[in-house]
Parts: structure tokens; sequence; C-alpha cells
């Protein structure tokens, strides 16, 4: 995994979130959610000034945790978070021509999960727990049931056009 830091630290947005959770090693995980949700990832100096902000804790320590839990990204994550269930109940009723329909419209690969102009991510899960909407696919929590490849590249094109009207 790529440690990547494209975004400008603002550090006063953080010292906020170390307030709001008074500087508590306990409130730990809360703090790094809440970084996560002001920068869309957890950039490696947001992570090293937390570890240097709470008593008790070490910029190391905080990465470790960052790493642990599936819910960080240490990369940038796209405006539009799409998540792409592979499960054995979407698998089986056609989740990979859905996968290789959004990658292929927008330009994504198993390497390359944001687009260039960071409006979409893409992930794969092991289970949305919607099986009898299978093939499922959740953009930034509103779900797709029975997905097709055609059904899923209106949608990113109805996202699209939203954007630039807006």
């Amino acid at each position: 995994m790529t440690v990547t830091s494209q975004t400008k630290i603002d550090f006063a947005k953080i010292d906020e979130v170390l307030e709001t959770y008074e500087f508590k090693k306990s409130n730990l995980i809360a703090i790094l959610q809440k970084i996560q949700e002001i920068f869309r990832y957890l950039p490696m100096e947001a992570m090293t000034y937390v570890g240097t902000k709470i008593e008790g804790l070490s910029p190391a320590t905080v990465y470790g945790v960052a790493t642990f839990y599936a819910q960080f990204s240490l990369e940038p994550k796209g405006k539009y978070e799409i998540k792409l269930c592979d499960g054995t109940a979407c698998h089986v009723r056609g989740s990979m021509p859905v996968l290789n329909a959004v990658r292929g419209k927008l330009n994504l690969s198993a390497e390359k999960r944001t687009t260039e102009d960071g409006l979409f991510s893409l992930e794969t899960v092991s289970c949305l727990g919607a099986c009898g909407l299978a093939p499922v696919v959740v953009i930034n929590e509103k779900v797709y049931p029975k997905m097709t490849a055609d059904a899923v590249k209106i949608a990113l094109d109805e996202i699209i056009k939203q954007e630039k009207e807006a």
C-alpha cells in the first residue's frame, strides 16, 4: 500500500477535533474517524501530529491503529465512494461485469482506485449484507440493487451530470 500525501493539512482543524475529544487516547478511533471525514483519508502528517499531541501516544501507535482497522484509508478517497459487493451471492449473480463496467467508465483498475479528479473511488467488499438484492452497489450510502453493467453506467452518468450542474 502506498502512503500518499496530496492534501494540504489544516492543523487547526485537527486541533478542533482533538479538543472535541479532549485529547484523550481512549478517543483515538473517533478522532481518526473525524479526521478521515475532513480529509477523505488519513494523511501521514495528520497521524504524526495526533501522535505528538495526545499524551501517552506515539505517531507509531496512531499509524498502527489506522492500519489495523479496515475503515481507515491512507489514500485519498473520492467524493463519491463506490462499494461494490463481490460476496458469494453478488458474484454468482454477476458482480464482475458490474465491476468491469465501473472500472472502464471511470478509468480505474485494481491498483488505481480513485479517479484523477478525486470525484470517485472504488472498493470491492466481501459483503454489504444485502444478498437478496444481489449484485449490489453502494455509492455514498445509497444502495443500488440488482445492478447490471448498463445500470451502473447510468447511475454514474447521473452523478457526473449532477456534478457538472453544481
